[in-house]
């Protein structure tokens, strides 16, 4: 387990062997050059997956927010479904953050489910519209004692969790970082800080699998 010391730990990431890993991000829709950038200051290979036959090379795989309805259903037209499946089946971790969350959970309200990942229930723009979003620190205890600073954009929410699914973070009452087993959701946003702790928690997964 990696211990972190401040926002960015560049001294562990620099020390570590994330250069070794190949970390896809879904291109389909969504902030992915700055999960991509994200990733590389971590020190790991971020790779732009825009063909589905890519899924079976990577180390890890990111799902970025968008618009979760959008990337569901070219998901599904452009064979990225079953790939993403095959890819956590396989134990190789996967990280869904805002859009992903949705794309992830095995039930959504007012909707049906498009992986059914994560024995999660979310519920789409539960913090209301654009111009409703918003910045917030938040205690995430597996990444240390430092807050980490969650930017909320039209996020979804974590109704509730399924057995064996661990609570990683809240705001408020409300559910707002989740894991279980190799899959992680966050209904924030960690690639727009400069922050690197939840990439580089999502990168230590990976690399004890590759391991």
């Amino acid at each position: 387990m990696l211990e972190y010391e401040g926002k960015n730990a560049s001294t562990i990431f620099k020390s570590s062997s994330f250069k070794d890993l190949k970390i896809g991000v879904l291109a389909i829709q969504g902030a992915v050059s700055e999960h991509m950038h994200s990733i590389e200051k971590c020190g790991a290979r971020a790779v732009a997956v825009r063909n589905s036959s890519l899924l079976h090379d990577l180390d890890g795989l990111i799902i970025p927010g968008g618009e979760s309805t959008t990337i569901g259903r070219l998901s599904r037209l452009y064979g990225f479904q079953d790939g993403i499946c095959a890819l956590v089946a396989s134990g190789r971790p996967a990280l869904g953050t805002c859009a992903g969350l949705i794309l992830l959970a095995r039930e959504v309200e007012n909707q049906d489910p498009i992986l059914s990942l994560m024995s999660i229930n979310a519920k789409r723009n539960a913090f209301g519209r654009q111009r409703e979003s918003f910045e917030t620190d938040l205690h995430i205890p597996v990444l240390g004692e430092e807050p980490f600073r969650g930017v909320f954009i039209r996020a979804p929410l974590i109704v509730s969790v399924g057995e064996g699914v661990e609570i990683l973070g809240r705001f408020q009452e409300y559910i707002v970082a989740v894991r279980e087993k190799n899959l992680i959701a966050t209904a924030f946003h960690p690639e727009l800080t400069d922050d690197l702790r939840f990439h580089g928690y999502f990168l230590e997964m990976a690399l004890q699998k590759a391991g």
